[in-house]
C-alpha cells in the first residue's frame, strides 16, 4: 500500500466487529517541550492558524505486490488456515481495503476489484447447498483453486526474498578495481649472493647429468710392436715372457705386444719355451744357438 494510513484502517477494519463501523478514536493531547524548529528557533506550541494539507502527513511505505499479497496478509496476520478459509470475514476485510485505495489510486484498484469480484463470488458458492456430480463425487470446495494460487504465490515470494538476502552487486558490496600505472618506471628484482651460488649449482648439476664420454683410438702396429721385440731379444739368450710387455702404457699395447708375440712365434722367428708346468716362461731368437 502506499500510504501508512492504509495499515492504519486496516487494523481497524480486523479489530471492529463485522456489523459495526469502524470507531476511530480521538487524539490525545500530549505536551511536547518542542513541538518544531522555526528558523533554529524551538516552538512549544503550534500556531492556531496552521494550516497542515491532508497529504502532507503521508508516509510511503512498502505496496503490495498484487491482491494475492493482500489476500496472503490477511490470512497469515489473523492465523487463518489457508485450506479452510473464513471466506465471509476475508471478503469483509478486502474491500475495506478495497474502499481505501480506490480513493487514491483508480488504475491500481482495477486488478483489486477483480480479486473482490472473485471473493464474493466464492462466498456466494459457498452460500448454496453442496450438490454431488452426476458421477457421484463430491463437488470440489470453491475455494480450492484459490488456495492453490495463495500457496504458490507464498512458495515464490519465500524464494524470492531468499534470493533477495544474496549479496548483490552493488547494492552489498563493490567490485575491487585497481588501476596501474604504465609510466611507473620497472623495478628490477634484487639478487644476492645466495641466489648466485644456488643458481650456479643448479647449473653444475644439469651439467653432470648431460656430460658425454669421449672414446679416443689410439693407432698401434702389430709390425712395429714385432721389431720392438726383436730388438729386445737380439742380445739376449733369452728373456722372460712378462718383461717383454709395458704394463704401464696400458692395456692396448699390451695387446698388441701378445699379438706381436704370437705373429713372431707363427713366422718361426722366436721360440717361446717352458721347463715343467708352472714354470717361467722364456722367449728367445729362433736363430740364436741354445
Amino acid at each position: 500500500m502506499s500510504a501508512a494510513t492504509a495499515d492504519t484502517d486496516i487494523d481497524a477494519v480486523l479489530s471492529a466487529p463485522a456489523d459495526e463501523p469502524a470507531q476511530q478514536a480521538e487524539p490525545e493531547q500530549l505536551e511536547l517541550k518542542v513541538v518544531a524548529r522555526l528558523y533554529g528557533e524551538p516552538m512549544v506550541r503550534l500556531p492556531a492558524d496552521l494550516y497542515i494539507p491532508p497529504d502532507a502527513l503521508e508516509v510511503f511505505l512498502e505496496t503490495f505486490e498484487g491482491p494475492l499479497d493482500v489476500l496472503l496478509y490477511l490470512i497469515r496476520r489473523q492465523n487463518f488456515n489457508i485450506l479452510d478459509i473464513p471466506m465471509a470475514e476475508v471478503t469483509r476485510q478486502y474491500l475495506a481495503y478495497i474502499d481505501e485505495i480506490r480513493n487514491r489510486n483508480l488504475e491500481l484498484a482495477a486488478e483489486y476489484l477483480l480479486m473482490a469480484a472473485l471473493l464474493i463470488s466464492i462466498k456466494s458458492r459457498m452460500l448454496l447447498p453442496m450438490r454431488k456430480a452426476d458421477s457421484g463425487e463430491e463437488v470440489e470446495d470453491p475455494r480450492a483453486e484459490l488456495a492453490r494460487r495463495l500457496i504458490e504465490y507464498e512458495r515464490i515470494k519465500f524464494g524470492a526474498q531468499q534470493l533477495d538476502a544474496l549479496p548483490q552487486l552493488g547494492r552489498d558490496f563493490l567490485r575491487a578495481q585497481a588501476w596501474i600505472d604504465q609510466a611507473v618506471t620497472t623495478r628490477l628484482p634484487e639478487v644476492h649472493p645466495v641466489d648466485l651460488q644456488s643458481a650456479w649449482a643448479d647449473i653444475l648439476r644439469r651439467a653432470r647429468l648431460t656430460q658425454h664420454h669421449r672414446i679416443s683410438r689410439e693407432e698401434l702396429s702389430v709390425r712395429e710392436y714385432m721389431t720392438f721385440v726383436l730388438r729386445r731379444l737380439q742380445d739376449r739368450r733369452f728373456a722372460e715372457f712378462e718383461e717383454l710387455f709395458d704394463v704401464e702404457r696400458g692395456i692396448p699395447v699390451v695387446v698388441v705386444t701378445f699379438i706381436a708375440l704370437l705373429e713372431l712365434a707363427r713366422e718361426s722367428l722366436i721360440e717361446i719355451t717352458q721347463a715343467e708346468a708352472f714354470a717361467p716362461i722364456y722367449v728367445r731368437l729362433a736363430y740364436q744357438p741354445s
